[in-house]
């Protein structure tokens, strides 16, 4: 992405930020999103906003053997609380003066949600929802996208995204032989799932 494209997908943010509004990227994660939230950090930083995330919806210890999802596959649909993350979108929607919405996260060094992480004052104009499946149309993920103003697609070719996955994997605790093992297992079968919601974005963005 060039400085132009950036500073053209920041402007149509901006023009977001009105009070109850949310503005929601279907991204596939990656250090490259990472990259354009430092950017944008380190450009002018128009008005506040915050971010919420699905990842912090999924049930404590989901992957544990002895839980109902252990033999589910990790970032599945079925292994997030999509209902409680429509739940969580649909306040932040309405918001309440005097109100103050603690939405949960995720801490990729231990593997598990933290609930109540990031605090959304009824006042900040913007908040930016991110993860895998606002797109997706099965179950109580097809509530989500309602609840968005827009949702934009980050399109990344495979050949780049499943070595930052590896590398992601890596540098968070796996070796590298059970890292390229999860993305093809893993991963690539979510991101399958994923780029089926692809055109019922508001706006696609190629990735380089």
């Amino acid at each position: 992405m060039d400085a132009q494209e950036f500073d053209r997908l920041a402007a149509r943010a901006r023009g977001l930020a009105s009070p109850g509004r949310a503005a929601g990227p279907q991204a596939r994660r990656g250090a490259r999103r990472r990259e354009v939230h430092a950017r944008r950090a380190a450009r002018r930083p128009p008005r506040r906003a915050r971010r919420a995330r699905p990842d912090g919806r999924v049930p404590p210890g989901a992957g544990r053997a002895g839980t109902a999802r252990a033999g589910r596959r990790k970032g599945a649909p079925d292994t997030f609380d999509a209902a409680g993350y429509a739940a969580l979108l649909a306040r932040l929607r309405t918001p309440v003066p005097g109100t103050t919405v603690y939405a949960p996260t995720f801490d990729r060094s231990l593997e598990e949600p933290v609930a109540g992480a990031i605090a959304v004052a009824p006042d900040v104009p913007l908040v930016v929802t991110e993860g895998n499946y606002l797109l997706h149309d099965e179950g109580a993920w097809a509530e989500v996208l309602p609840l968005l103003d827009e949702a934009w697609y980050l399109d990344l070719d495979a050949h780049r995204r499943v070595p930052r996955l590896v590398e992601r994997h890596v540098r968070f605790g796996k070796d590298r032989e059970h890292a390229e093992r999860w993305v093809h297992e893993s991963d690539e079968a979510n991101a399958r799932l994923v780029a089926r919601g692809r055109d019922r974005a508001h706006l696609v963005v190629r990735m380089s």
